[in-house]
């Protein structure tokens, strides 16, 4: 079964597998915030007009401003990108033709940029899934020989957040031994900002964090993101970025999305809700589901055998789950679903308990 690298796009999959895409479908492959951009964007629209016909600040303004305000680092610390996808690019470059550690199951397109650009790849494998507990040893004798190690908190897809002291070691370590930390925080706007490393890359030349504005803000479109790391590394991946990476609708609205603290707690309490639920309910259908803290769940059925079947049942029912057959370890077994608004959470229940009705009896 071949299918799409990525999450969303849901008439790929379709497409890609040869199936009728029925008329509704609910698309939880992607796992942005369910409730939709915060209200002012659809509100002050008519009033970004005007800035299509102006290049965008060279700098970034007015959203590194708010970044480093938000984050209390210095500005030179900071590095906008075109989504975290572009930073990841061209953190490809700095790593080129070097030796990389990628901690698996994790972001397929570390890899990718990676290897495009002749890195070489050393794959850790976490097998503890439900907790994604780190192995530490194996982790430190492996960058002892390494330039990098790539590590995503929380974890996508498994939702779960690495233990603090374990990446504070890590981190210990990388400085010890000439290792670069390169973090993805894609999620942490799910958790409490405590979790962050960002408070130690602005000052640590061996630690990067990157961030995205497209999960909890819920503007994938818009492309924006954001790396923190040491002035040094900020001014030497700056250099292999275009003049005006980035568009001024981004900048202006990514700025006032970073006021939206309301919004974000709104979209985390009603996240765990669903997802304490959604926890619960596949538990009690025998499903074995991750610790996830973020706006997703990763679970595997009772039968793993059962895992095609299942994906393909789905989709007729025009639910669309996020596959792991491109994830190192979960090997298609495992499946990632994004928390959604109320009537695609009842359409996915339905789903879900019509397929369990149906194998309960097998599963035994």
């Amino acid at each position: 079964m071949r299918l799409p690298n990525h999450g969303a796009n849901p008439q790929n999959v379709y497409q890609q597998l040869g199936l009728t895409m029925p008329e509704v479908v609910y698309d939880f492959s992607e796992n942005v915030n369910a409730a939709g951009p915060p209200a002012f964007v659809e509100a002050r629209w008519r009033t970004f007009y005007p800035l299509i016909q102006r290049y965008p600040d060279p700098d970034g303004e007015p959203f590194l401003t708010k970044v480093a305000a938000f984050h209390q680092v210095a500005k030179n610390s900071i590095l906008l990108g075109n989504g975290a996808s572009e930073l990841f690019s061209v953190l490809a470059r700095r790593y080129a033709d070097k030796r990389v550690i990628i901690v698996h199951p994790t972001f397929s397109e570390y890899e990718r940029t990676l290897r495009a650009a002749g890195a070489t790849i050393v794959p850790i494998v976490v097998t503890d899934f439900i907790d994604y507990t780190l192995p530490l040893e194996q982790l430190q004798q492996e960058m002892t020989t390494a330039d990098a190690v790539y590590l995503c908190t929380p974890n996508n897809p498994t939702g779960v957040l690495p233990n603090k002291e374990d990446l504070l070691a890590l981190m210990a370590h990388g400085a010890a031994v000439n290792c670069e930390l390169v973090i993805d925080e894609a999620f942490m706007d799910w958790v409490d900002e405590a979790h962050s490393l960002i408070q130690f890359s602005a000052q640590n030349p061996h630690v990067i964090v990157v961030r995205s504005m497209t999960k909890m803000y819920a503007i994938p479109g818009l492309r924006l993101g954001y790396l923190v790391a040491h002035a040094t590394i900020v001014s030497a991946l700056k250099d292999m970025l275009p003049h005006w990476n980035l568009n001024a609708f981004a900048l202006v609205i990514g700025a006032s999305c970073l006021d939206e603290q309301h919004y974000c707690q709104q979209a985390i309490s009603y996240a765990t809700v669903q997802r304490e639920w959604l926890h619960r309910y596949l538990q009690d259908n025998g499903c074995q589901v991750t610790n996830s803290v973020t706006n997703y769940v990763c679970f595997s059925l009772p039968k793993t055998q059962q895992a095609d079947a299942f994906f393909t049942y789905c989709l007729a029912q025009g639910v669309v789950l996020r596959h792991t057959k491109n994830f190192q370890g979960l090997q298609g077994e495992w499946f990632r679903i994004g928390i959604k608004d109320i009537a695609a959470m009842t359409s996915l229940h339905n789903c879900l308990q019509a397929w369990f009705n149906v194998n309960k009896g097998r599963e035994k």
